[in-house]
């Protein structure tokens, strides 16, 4: 019989220890604090950290984009596509550490407007 908690087969174990190894390799910066206000929209504020990886690059040409929750452990606990239709572009974000309060916070944060974002849950049993 099946187990309900193992990985699916399209959901690959080598995508999430490429993105573990990208984090643990990678320096977070934190620009955009929990309850800070975004930089050209002052009525936004940030429900959970935000920032970057640096070093990397996403599609926007900047740092891989990172959601820094209150867990100790920096885990990687899934990733955000998002579509945003004023910049006309997707991306990937990766939620680090963030308990499902947060998740479901960071979910409302990036609904709304012209943005839409989906959570792809990392498993618990193929988290590290």
């Amino acid at each position: 019989m099946p187990n309900p908690e193992a990985e699916p087969p399209r959901l690959s174990s080598k995508f999430w220890a490429a993105a573990e190894e990208l984090v643990a390799t990678s320096e977070i910066v934190i620009d955009r604090p929990k309850g800070s206000r975004h930089p050209q929209l002052p009525e936004v504020i940030y429900p959970v950290s935000y920032g970057y990886l640096r070093g990397t690059t996403a599609i926007d040409n900047e740092g891989i984009d990172v959601w820094v929750g209150s867990l100790e452990s920096m885990s990687i606990s899934g990733v955000l596509c998002t579509f945003d239709l004023r910049k006309r572009d997707a991306e990937v974000k990766l939620l680090l550490g963030c308990t499902p309060d947060e998740e479901d916070d960071i979910l409302s944060f990036l609904n709304k407007g012209l943005m839409a974002a989906i959570l792809v849950p990392r498993l618990p049993s193929v988290r590290q």
